[in-house]
């Protein structure tokens, strides 16, 4: 008897994994208990074992892709079945329906004389006259088609707006192929289609808001694909049997444009990446750089290209990110011309920022020549181009009018203010000059101000509870919380969100490095859950990475206080040596502003607690911490 394979459950708010290695193949044989594949969440990697011996006669989801928990990821049959005879068969039997129905429409000679239109623009138009036909066949065929239901996507989310469709009708599509994506108050994500088929219909168009577990869209079978269109006249079975027929005509001269833009594309040769892995950003270091000018695309491939985006949203370079595509469109990147470094070969960011820095450099060359020859010019040329956003009205992001409606609402809950103390880090600034290039290759991550920030922070709290408290106003309660869970401001194109560190009092250095690095880069590639995002008790916002001195950041609400560090700047500075007395010397100096809800911490209390980080970070004893020797 065939044993299926499922995603187990792999933490208490883990709903989906990624299979990232398959340790047995397809016909290979396993033992029970024996590790089958390794899958990865973003809590943890592990190995899954087979459940039963035999031999693995399917492999359901692939590697790089991702299964929601207790979905099916092979099927093992027994020692004495076929490997072959256990797959499940409605995938074939779709496969089977598609062309039975094909010869059934070849005997139809009407469309062929319409290749030798292919030089006039009307070949296209019977193709978008026929796509809107599936939708009025939906109906008929919903019965049998998948229903795709809006996911729950985190545990106070109770709808999710629909942003953009990867699919439309009339489309096909494969099993977790990404099918839609959906915005919600916490986070974006792409919903992956639950079966392969043909994308009957759209229930919910772009921009418009539906409940956890509403009907989005209607997917039938290959096989079942949109076959009538509305029938203007009495024969109607003539007139569904014959856009069936002339649907693969109408696509046959489609591929011949696509064919001759090809070569275009692939002969332009992908330019070969160095591999360098980054390191992980924090929100400390700079998460975008200056808008490179687009290189010149050739005007024959620029048509194709977006009809590929518009088909599986990544054009020629495979799948890729929401946010890589929107860099990638800001920068004038090509996607199809990058060689990805990610997982399976996948297009990250970083590909897209170092292929527009050397778009940037190989412009700037022909500049410099020209500017060597004629200085005079220079300054005329160095005026910088105006934002495309200027003279323009456009509707709010659900990110963006999220964090202004919760802005203001916090400022109507509590009363707020800011005290700022200035601190010395000179001896950190020292410490990590030391110490950053074997922190590096020892932890993967870089050793920036913000961990020594983020330490000082929550030691801080253990030792002022107030300020790690919550307040309910109308019970007459406060709640003094009994874990430091760090939240760390991080600037994303969508708007600024704050990934949680819990339990961050109980990490050293180099854990609170590691973790800040780490959910600042899934934050910024929208890989951060839902509850990832949720239960802070004290948030940090480092506005320094900017270069601003300090500010008054507004409260992440239910909490009661919230830390800008600014800039760290080297200054002249009067300090008091035992031995000569007054002196002014160079010294690095950075603002720490603290806005705290005056309901529950007062002036005294905020003072004590900057006072505390203050003596922490001066001292400068972290060489333990470092593996110096003190």
């Amino acid at each position: 008897m065939p044993v299926s394979v499922t995603m187990p459950r792999l933490g208490e708010s883990v709903t989906e994994g990624t299979v990232t290695r398959w340790l047995k193949q397809e016909g290979e044989r396993v033992e029970a208990d024996e590790p089958l594949l390794e899958v990865s969440t973003d809590k943890v990697d592990t190995e899954i074992p087979s459940p039963a011996a035999g031999v693995l006669s399917r492999i359901v989801v692939g590697e790089d892709e991702t299964a929601d928990v207790g979905s099916e990821l092979a099927i093992i049959a027994g020692d004495g079945e076929d490997a072959g005879s256990s797959a499940p068969a409605p995938a074939e039997d779709a496969q089977q329906a598609a062309p039975a129905a094909e010869p059934e429409a070849e005997p139809e000679p009407e469309p062929e004389p319409e290749p030798a239109a292919l030089d006039t623009p009307s070949t296209e138009k019977p193709v978008e006259e026929e796509t809107p036909a599936p939708q009025t066949a939906a109906p008929t065929g919903g019965s049998e088609g998948t229903a795709v239901k809006m996911p729950a996507l985190g545990e106070s989310v109770t709808e999710g707006t629909v942003t953009r469709w990867l699919k439309q009708v009339g489309d096909t599509i494969e099993v977790d192929e990404p099918l839609l994506e959906v915005s919600t108050d916490k986070v974006d994500t792409e919903i992956p289609s639950p079966v392969a088929g043909t994308v009957l219909e759209i229930k919910v168009p772009e921009d418009e808001t539906a409940d956890v577990g509403a009907e989005l869209a209607i997917i039938g079978t290959p096989g079942s694909a949109p076959a009538a269109a509305p029938a203007p006249s009495a024969p109607a079975p003539q007139q569904a049997e014959a856009p069936e027929a002339e649907a693969p005509k109408a696509e046959a001269p489609k591929p011949a444009p696509q064919q001759q833009s090809a070569p275009l594309v692939e002969s332009k040769p992908a330019p070969e990446q160095a591999g360098e892995s980054y390191a992980g950003p924090s929100p400390e270091v700079e998460a975008g750089q200056p808008a490179a000018p687009a290189p010149a695309a050739p005007a024959q491939s620029s048509a194709p290209a977006a009809e590929s985006v518009k088909a599986n949203g990544a054009g020629d370079a495979g799948y890729v990110t929401p946010l890589v595509r929107k860099l990638a469109a800001e920068k004038g990147v090509d996607l199809s011309s990058i060689t990805g470094t990610g997982v399976g070969g996948r297009i990250r960011k970083q590909d897209v920022i170092e292929a527009a820095d050397k778009a940037a450099a190989a412009a700037a060359k022909p500049a410099s020549r020209e500017t060597s020859a004629a200085p005079a010019a220079a300054p005329a040329a160095a005026k910088p181009a105006p934002s495309p956003l200027r003279g323009r009205t456009e509707k709010l992001t659900r990110t963006r009018a999220t964090i202004a409606r919760r802005m203001v609402e916090s400022l109507q809950i509590s009363a707020q203010l800011t005290t700022v103390v200035e601190v010395d880090v000179t001896k950190i600034a020292n410490l990590r000059n030391k110490a950053k290039a074997d922190f590096l290759a020892k932890n993967g991550a870089k050793l920036t101000f913000l961990p020594f920030l983020a330490l000082a922070a929550v030691e801080a709290l253990r030792q002022h509870p107030v300020v790690n408290s919550s307040i309910d106003q109308e019970a007459g309660t406060v709640t003094y919380h009994d874990g430091e869970h760090l939240g760390i401001a991080v600037d994303t194109p969508k708007g600024l969100i704050v990934p949680v560190i819990r339990d961050a009092g109980d990490l050293n250095l180099a854990g609170l490095a590691k973790r800040i690095a780490d959910v600042a880069e899934r934050t910024r590639n929208n890989k951060i859950s839902p509850d990832e995002i949720s239960g802070g008790t004290f948030t940090l916002t480092n506005t320094g990475s900017r270069g601003a001195l300090f500010d008054t950041p507004i409260i992440n609400q239910p909490q009661v206080g919230i830390l800008g560090t600014g800039a760290v700047v080297k200054r002249a500075v009067v300090v008091e040596d035992p031995n000569l007395g007054e002196l002014i010397v160079p010294r690095s100096m950075i603002y720490l502003a603290l806005s705290y809800d005056h309901r529950i911490v007062d002036g005294a209390d905020a003072a004590r607690f900057l006072v505390t980080m203050k003596e922490r970070l001066e001292a400068g004893q972290f060489e333990g911490d470092l593996g110096l020797t003190a």
